[in-house]
């Protein structure tokens, strides 16, 4: 089995600024979340975000510094806007990591990758469950 076969969209309910309700039934495990937004190969967030991570030694400067994440937004507003930022702003550089890209970009992303969202249900609510730690 593929070991991208686990990474399927969920559907979800916005409302407002915000999807209220959790992807998954799962309990959100901040210390997941964290590895992901530092991991390079995975959550790809430090590309673009900084925050408090001293052990990265390179940080982004394109998009804003993520402490304080927890307390300028809500879960619900953190989870649209890593699930599907670009519901906010089409023309938002943070890429929509819980959806599918538009087929014209599709045949950007490598083939093992094609068809399958950046990140699942469960590492979406690891990484809000972990920026809504950062206050």
């Amino acid at each position: 089995m593929s070991p991208f076969a686990a990474l399927a969209l969920s559907a979800f309910v916005v409302v407002g600024d915000g999807i209220p309700q959790p992807l998954t039934a799962a309990q959100a495990d901040a210390a997941r979340g964290r590895a992901i937004v530092v991991n390079r190969q995975q959550g790809l967030c430090l590309l673009c975000h900084s925050g408090p991570f001293a052990e990265v030694r390179e940080q982004g400067n394109l998009a804003s510094n993520l402490q304080g994440a927890g307390t300028r937004w809500t879960a619900a507003q953190l989870r649209l806007r890593v699930a599907d930022a670009r519901r906010l702003d089409p023309n938002a550089l943070m890429p929509s990591l819980h959806r599918l890209p538009p087929q014209d970009a599709a045949q950007r992303v490598a083939a093992p990758w094609r068809g399958l969202p950046v990140l699942d249900a469960q590492q979406v609510e690891d990484v809000v469950a972990f920026l809504q730690t950062l206050t």
